[in-house]
């Protein structure tokens, strides 16, 4: 059987990857989603300060808040909180970072391959003990996410993901 190849920006991708590495680690859909989109977000921001598209935010420190839920996921530390119906979330910007609206864009963004991307990368992650993948997570993600250009012509490029090598990426 041929593999499936999508064009696809990175970007779902990495979403699609972190959710499902958050759902491993135990977090609901709702949280993992949520985590998965701050995860992007974040790596998608440094990418554009190496490529001089955005300038290097001066951060404020935070006041040291007494006890504010952290988790870690594919290398982040991402505060948590909840939103109006007390579902646990990322934070982003202060504010509860919503999961559906991720659902959508992930919907979206693989369209009929959903599915089976998801299902591939989701037997991927079973091959690793939850800690294991979290630690490992991103190394893995770089074997697979679509091939763009390294410089500011791959901003936002769309690639070809192979189903084949996320199949592969735990050899």
């Amino acid at each position: 059987m041929p593999s499936a190849q999508i064009r696809v920006n990175r970007a779902p991708v990495l979403t699609l990857w972190a959710a499902i590495v958050a759902e491993r680690l135990g977090h609901p859909r709702e949280t993992a989603l949520s985590l998965a989109s701050v995860v992007a977000g974040t790596a998608a921001r440094a990418k554009a300060r190496r490529l001089g598209l955005a300038e290097e935010k001066q951060h404020e420190p935070r006041p040291a808040a007494s006890a504010q839920a952290v988790t870690s996921l594919l290398g982040r530390d991402i505060p948590l909180t909840h939103d109006s119906d007390g579902v646990v979330l990322a934070e982003r910007d202060g504010r509860p970072a919503a999961a559906a609206p991720v659902a959508a864009y992930l919907t979206r963004a693989f369209g009929p391959h959903f599915g089976e991307t998801r299902a591939a990368m989701e037997a991927l992650a079973d091959g690793f003990a939850p800690e294991e993948l979290n630690r490992l997570g991103f190394r893995l993600y770089e074997r697979f996410r679509p091939e763009v250009p390294q410089d500011v012509s791959g901003w936002g490029a769309k690639g070809r993901l192979d189903l084949d090598l996320i199949r592969e990426a735990a050899g």
